[in-house]
């Protein structure tokens, strides 16, 4: 499995199906607009996942070779990779301000990704029992618009991914009055000083690692 970052909330996760095909599927997620300040995302997608209907999350039309477009909860089969929309809130007032979000769980070569989308509020009891077994979180932990870095590090604890990405925070280019990954990294404590270009990661890789964090430079 493959993982690149594109800034935002945008990841593409290229990965081998199950069953019996052999081509590559191509997932984005969160694909944003211009607006943002940064070159939208490019290429071949099979599936395209959206958190909510905001543009700066929202622009599967970027995106090249008629994808399967899921920006719902529900259960979801494609190309031999399973997929889990998951209700949430894109705020901390059950959605009354910015409306609900999707948190999507991706299960394909063994591994259990978990993409938070635009969380807005801490994780509850029965949130997390749905959100179970995750061997890799993407977490926002800008602020004002979602969760800030405090509250990302204590979602990341409850769930003890083996792994933690942060996204949607201030990096070079981006015109959103959001805080950088500082505040996420105080809080975790254990982030490391280089940028991770891309990620090509094997089940087996995930097996001894205790939520360690990667943060990713953008494509």
């Amino acid at each position: 499995m493959n993982i690149q970052y594109y800034g935002h909330s945008c990841f593409k996760i290229t990965t081998k199906p199950a069953g019996r095909a052999t081509e590559d599927v191509v997932i984005f997620i969160d694909p944003f607009d211009k607006s943002i300040g940064l070159r939208p995302p490019q290429g071949q997608a099979n599936i395209v996942l959206v958190s909510h209907d905001h543009s700066d999350h929202n622009n599967a039309s970027a995106l090249k070779g008629d994808p399967v477009v899921i920006n719902t909860p529900g259960e979801y089969s494609i190309r031999g990779v399973n997929v889990t929309g998951i209700e949430s809130f894109h705020d901390d007032k059950k959605g009354a301000e910015r409306g609900n979000n999707t948190i999507f769980i991706i299960d394909s070569e063994d591994i259990k990704l978990c993409h938070l989308g635009d969380l807005g509020a801490n994780l509850d009891s029965r949130d997390l029992e749905k959100i179970n077994g995750i061997d890799i979180l993407f977490v926002p932990v800008g602020g004002k618009y979602t969760i800030d870095g405090k509250v990302a590090g204590e979602i990341v604890r409850k769930i003890e991914p083996a792994m933690a990405i942060p996204m949607h925070y201030k990096i070079k280019g981006t015109n959103l009055d959001i805080a950088d990954e500082k505040k996420f990294c105080n809080e975790m404590g254990n982030c490391p000083k280089e940028k991770t270009a891309k990620l090509n990661i094997k089940s087996k890789d995930l097996e001894e690692k205790n939520t360690e964090v990667v943060i990713m430079s953008v494509e």
